[in-house]
């Protein structure tokens, strides 16, 4: 048996975006845990801090 499910590009490009938005949070949280002491490797540090600016840009490509 073969299901499919079909949905168009607006539903894709939110599922997209609420994603993105979800792991945009989890890394900012980490920043700012490490913020207040807690340990987060320096490579974590450098690296969630380029993603986070990164992941700005892709979540206004896709209009959130």
């Amino acid at each position: 048996m073969n299901k499919k499910l079909e949905i168009d590009f607006e539903i894709a490009d939110r599922i997209a975006v609420l994603t993105l938005k979800e792991q945009r949070k989890y890394l900012k949280k980490e920043l700012a845990d490490f913020k207040k002491g807690k340990y987060l490797h320096p490579e974590d540090v450098s690296g969630n801090t380029i993603m986070v600016h990164h992941l700005d840009a892709v979540i206004k490509h896709f209009g959130g």
